[in-house]
């Protein structure tokens, strides 16, 4: 399982990052069926994600940084900004998509470019999350999501 969970989650995170941009260029494009198409699947593998680093983090924990001390203080505060950025982005997709199933256009056009913004950033910033714990520096021990953001 060790290194299922996290590929399978950063799979997912990555795919969704790349369907709001093509989504995005659909809406440019005036391709309104296109673009709902794409954003539903957009957020249903931004859900995969979420439930697949959920339950990986309640019944498994979190990897420890395996990198060198000295570069340890830069990964934690990027993995911060990640986590941020992930929740803040989880949050306005929520807002964005209601917005738009709720048929309320004019505020889904203002907060969706900076959702799918947003999001672009987690999408990435997630990829170099795992690459960083799992293929450049190989993961520490695993605990509890505290004590892997803000170390021991």
């Amino acid at each position: 399982m060790g290194l299922l969970l996290p590929t399978v989650s950063t799979a997912f995170i990555v795919i969704s990052g790349i369907l709001v941009a093509i989504g995005w260029y659909a809406i440019a494009k005036k391709q309104v069926e296109k673009h709902m198409k794409i954003m539903k699947w957009a957020a249903i593998c931004a859900t995969i994600f979420f439930i697949t680093y959920v339950s990986r983090t309640a019944f498994i924990g979190n990897t420890h940084f395996g990198g060198p001390d000295s570069i340890k203080p830069i990964y934690q505060t990027f993995l911060f900004f990640h986590i941020v950025l992930a929740t803040v982005g989880g949050v306005m997709g929520l807002i964005t998509l209601r917005y738009a199933y709720t048929k309320n256009y004019a505020s889904h056009r203002k907060i969706g470019p900076w959702t799918s913004i947003v999001w672009f950033v987690t999408s990435i910033t997630g990829a170099v999350v795992y690459l960083l714990l799992y293929w450049i520096y190989p993961g520490g021990e695993t605990s509890d999501v505290l004590d892997v953001i803000f170390g021991k």
